[in-house]
């Protein structure tokens, strides 16, 4: 049993909101519609709890979706942020700690030869579609049922589109001629993506296949080995590249990302979150004479003022220096499997139709599905269920994120307290 926690204070404060910002909020998973209340309004956040408008504390799994795997104002972090700021927050001009930060990134991730920042997961990707397109002198891209790019106009485009129909925007203020080069695909289906390969219309026309090698916007669905391998063959074979979007998996779930798990080399990678330290920062690099064609060297143009943003840039190399400390990911992977191991195997023993998918230190669990491999088999998930069960977490002090096909994350500065205490929350919301 639970008591509903009074929270006169968020209240008030999400109806001023909602008064002057459209629904509430500047990104529309933070609502949280269907959950029949109002959303967590934030004041602070330290370690792993963030703590609401009125008061009280939540054990914190979102972790601004999935960038602070340090926990929350990591005192390292704040320092070298501190430090960077009583320098001057912007300039608009190139700074050292740019040249730090990515030379950083390209030691660690060997497909990485040059690399360009920018602020937004959004901006990473839509520039390297145009980089793609540039390059190649090609215009088709593809895409994935289920996984998320940001909210560039190309990127949202109804599933299935690919061969059997004409492309359809998922948005309202996207024209067709936005979303006509761009193909939506099964995912994981190596036989759909093969019949579009050896599709004539498409032959020798694809500029790019784009993909999240463990998708974490339908819940966390690993791509899986042979189809990973399939689209770096077949891109290969047609000269076009090939796109990992690591915005939520770059050094979340290995310190070489995703790609260093699947021992696949993408010609370019997009990066966020964790790169940021918790500031806005995102970047997308790959091989050298790809990323040259860039202005001002090459003719495909792309550019930002706070693009390099050198109080992010400092947070983010701090960030990346501690990731970098040895049994840094072993130990983060314990502390998430205090919760996932015991919770799928009291599922499994009592057969109930849920699961939990993970990869490294993001999971998700699922309601009413024992798997999931694609988009088609998440949007089965038991609606009421999850919604029943994110009102009890919140209740109990945990905050999960608010909707079913989203990954959850642990940082390093879970306690083992904590995560005992969510494990045992789960055991006993399905004993």
């Amino acid at each position: 049993m639970t008591v509903e926690i009074k929270r006169e204070k968020s209240k008030e404060i999400y109806e001023k909101l909602c008064k002057v910002i459209p629904g509430g909020v500047n990104s529309p998973v933070r609502a949280g519609i269907g959950n029949g209340f109002t959303p967590l309004v934030a004041d602070f956040a330290l370690e792993d709890q963030v703590v609401d408008a009125d008061g009280r504390k939540y054990i914190d799994y979102c972790g601004s979706w999935g960038a602070l795997i340090h926990g929350a104002a990591h005192p390292e972090i704040l320092a070298a942020a501190k430090m960077r700021m009583e320098k001057g927050t912007s300039f608009g001009i190139t700074t050292a700690i740019e040249e730090k930060i990515a030379s950083k990134i390209v030691s660690l991730v060997p497909s990485v030869e040059k690399i360009r920042f920018v602020s937004t997961g959004t901006e990473a990707t839509m520039s390297a579609i145009r980089l793609a397109r540039g390059f190649t002198g090609r215009q088709i891209i593809i895409k994935f049922s289920g996984n998320y790019h940001g909210h560039a106009d190309f990127f949202l485009v109804k599933a299935g589109s690919g061969v059997s129909s004409l492309p359809q925007s998922s948005s309202s203020g996207i024209p067709e001629e936005c979303v006509k080069h761009t193909l939506c695909l099964p995912f994981n289906d190596v036989k759909s993506c093969l019949a579009v390969f050896n599709n004539l219309c498409f032959a020798q026309k694809i500029a790019a296949v784009i993909l999240e090698p463990i998708a974490g916007n339908m819940g966390v669905v690993p791509a899986s080995t042979e189809f990973i391998q399939m689209l770096r063959e077949e891109t290969k074979k047609q000269g076009a590249l090939l796109i990992f979007d690591e915005v939520m998996t770059g050094f979340r779930v290995a310190l070489g990302g995703a790609q260093s798990l699947y021992q696949v080399t993408p010609d370019l990678t997009c990066f966020a979150k964790i790169i940021g330290g918790g500031f806005p920062a995102a970047a997308f690099g790959g091989k050298r004479e790809i990323m040259d064609c860039l202005a001002p060297l090459g003719s495909v143009y792309q550019a930002g003022t706070l693009s390099g943003n050198p109080v992010a840039m400092e947070a983010g190399l701090k960030t990346l220096t501690l990731l970098e400390v040895p049994g840094f990911y072993e130990e983060l992977k314990r502390k998430t499997d205090l919760i996932t191991e015991p919770v799928n195997q009291f599922l499994k023993e009592r057969n109930i139709a849920a699961c939990i998918q993970q990869s490294g230190s993001m999971f998700t669990l699922f309601f009413g599905l024992k798997e999931v491999r694609n988009a088609e088999e998440a949007s089965l998930y038991d609606k009421a269920a999850f919604t029943r069960f994110f009102k009890y977490m919140f209740d109990n002090g945990v905050y999960i994120p608010p909707l079913q096909m989203e990954a959850w994350f642990v940082s390093n500065a879970h306690t083992d307290e904590h995560l005992i205490k969510t494990r045992d929350l789960i055991i006993n919301y399905f004993a």
